[in-house]
């Protein structure tokens, strides 16, 4: 079994509304690769990477209906998993909603 994340080793900004002591890589696994994909650093990349793998990461990213498109174009370059097959990418607005100032 492997070890769990090192969460002090992840940028403290990613979460930072969440008790660290709380998460669990397994039970959490979604939303830490959302939060890493969408706004960690590369060394926070490289952190789930070696601790999920990138086919990991990419068949749980396909399940993510609020990823970002830079992340998903991202995730789905570099495993090789077409654009389509992302949730983020099937579910999206046709016609996205303005902003109501």
């Amino acid at each position: 079994m492997k070890e769990e994340i090192k969460f002090d080793e992840l940028s403290k900004h990613l979460f930072w509304d969440i008790d660290k002591n709380s998460l669990n890589s397994q039970k959490n696994k979604k939303q830490i690769i959302q939060r890493v994909l969408e706004y960690g650093f590369v060394c926070d990349w490289k952190i789930i990477k070696d601790y999920y793998g990138v086919k990991d990461i990419a068949e749980t990213a396909t399940k993510i209906r609020s990823l970002d498109k830079k992340s998903a174009a991202f995730i789905s370059t570099i495993s090789g998993i077409r654009k389509e097959e992302f949730l983020c990418y099937t579910m999206r607005q046709l016609i996205p909603n303005h902003w109501d100032f």
